[in-house]
């Protein structure tokens, strides 16, 4: 089959690697695409989030499948264009993506069904948020309302950290929520309507500096599968959160349909729902992508299309991901910068490197965003794992780059 994918980041370059080595596709499109996605993909240059753009581009190129891979195009109503003229769209409705595009619809879905999560208040303006603050113990979270990729949340240790972020945000939606104790993991899930098959773990690590301190990130890196989520507690967590929440969207006439990732705090009570994304996580997309074994184009199609799934087989091996970022992330990143030695990363045992902020530039690969390269390592464990992703880190030259040097650190912590 044909198939066109979207997007533009290294969740992105992962996917259509992934995609391309399905037997069931035909052709690979990605827009806009990245240098990376170019080694297994046509890049063509329209706006993902423009539904009339791409439900063009579809029915030019005959395509049988559109794979959304950012959560903005869902929010824009892609999937709901693409499906009202009959191509079978991995990716829920714009309806069933406020379950990313606003923290407040699923808080108030998770208090009328019952799903576990952190107490929360909702409110709209400033000032609201300052007279809410007094609710709530010190640590307290801050979080914008919307898509704030990924960086929209502040977890404040000081009242006055605290009303900063309120004061920062202004005027606009935001959710207060109580502070959670526990290890954070990430579920993720095929969903079609009220069928759910669990997928894989991973654990992601967002805050920007060694040791998880700094401010959050899109992500610097992850690593699958997460024992920390253990298989009980990974089917308490569907039963008691994912599965109750598909049932609640499919009654609302908002049936979800795509995957769908929750990130849970594992606490003392068992696991909460910290939020959901409507899509593949980065980096966690990048750490996954090479434990997915058959095909896998196929296994979207039939989620896309309503028919029977299973979940994959999933390879035993431990993969991670380690983000190389330009300097000034998450603030304002350094851009240009030349990036060399791609290709000696590539022989590394194990390794392949997924382009995120990447950019052709008279002929020179730079870097174009903030998370530049996703490095991607398997092996027998997650130590062998991350040995080869430094490995591979210690061959590229990326003179305007960092990354952090202890993705894993507490699972290796737990098993040394």
């Amino acid at each position: 089959m044909n198939i066109l994918l979207l997007g533009s980041g290294g969740r992105e370059d992962a996917l259509a690697w992934r995609l391309r080595q399905s037997p069931s596709c035909d052709a690979l499109i990605a827009a806009p695409g990245n240098p990376g996605i170019a080694r297994w993909a046509e890049c063509v240059a329209i706006d993902p989030c423009d539904p009339n753009a791409v439900v063009g581009l579809a029915r030019e190129r005959s395509v049988d499948l559109i794979v959304v891979g950012p959560e903005a195009p869902l929010v824009a109503g892609v999937a709901d264009a693409a499906r009202s003229v009959g191509i079978a769209t991995f990716g829920p409705s714009a309806a069933a993506a406020q379950l990313e595009g606003s923290k407040g619809f699923t808080k108030d879905l998770c208090a009328r069904v019952g799903i576990p999560t952190a107490d929360y208040v909702r409110v709209e303006r400033e000032s609201e948020a300052l007279d809410a603050l007094g609710r709530f113990a010190i640590p307290v979270v801050i979080k914008a309302d919307g898509l704030a990729a990924g960086k929209g949340v502040t977890v404040a240790m000081t009242r006055e950290e605290a009303e900063a972020a309120i004061r920062a945000a202004g005027d606009g939606p935001m959710v207060i929520e109580e502070f959670l104790e526990g290890e954070e993991a990430s579920l993720f899930a095929l969903v079609d309507g009220a069928r759910t098959v669990a997928l894989a773990s991973a654990q992601d690590h967002k805050r920007v500096g060694e040791g998880d301190t700094g401010p959050n990130t899109g992500g610097m890196g992850a690593y699958s599968p997460a024992p920390v989520l253990t298989p009980d507690l990974e089917a308490r967590a569907m039963r008691e959160i994912v599965e109750p929440t598909a049932r609640a969207m499919a009654e609302a006439g908002t049936p979800f349909s795509g995957v769908l990732y929750a990130g849970l705090m594992l606490t003392s009570d068992g696991p909460k729902l910290i939020e959901y994304n409507v899509r593949f996580g980065d980096p966690e997309c990048e750490a996954i992508m090479p434990r997915i074994e058959g095909d896998f184009a196929a296994l979207l199609h039939r989620v896309a299309a309503g028919a029977d799934f299973d979940a994959p087989s999933l390879s035993d091996d431990t993969t991670m991901t380690v983000i190389m970022a330009a300097k000034g992330y998450p603030g304002t990143p350094a851009k240009g910068g030349a990036i060399h030695g791609l290709d000696k990363a590539g022989q590394v045992s194990g390794a392949i490197v997924f382009q995120a902020g990447t950019a052709m530039t008279d002929g020179q690969l730079v870097a174009s965003g903030g998370r530049v390269l996703a490095v991607t390592s398997r092996g027998a464990g997650l130590g062998e794992a991350r040995e080869r992703a430094y490995q591979a880190i210690g061959v590229i030259d990326f003179a305007d780059g960092f990354y952090r040097r202890d993705i894993g650190w507490r699972e290796l912590e737990r098993t040394a």
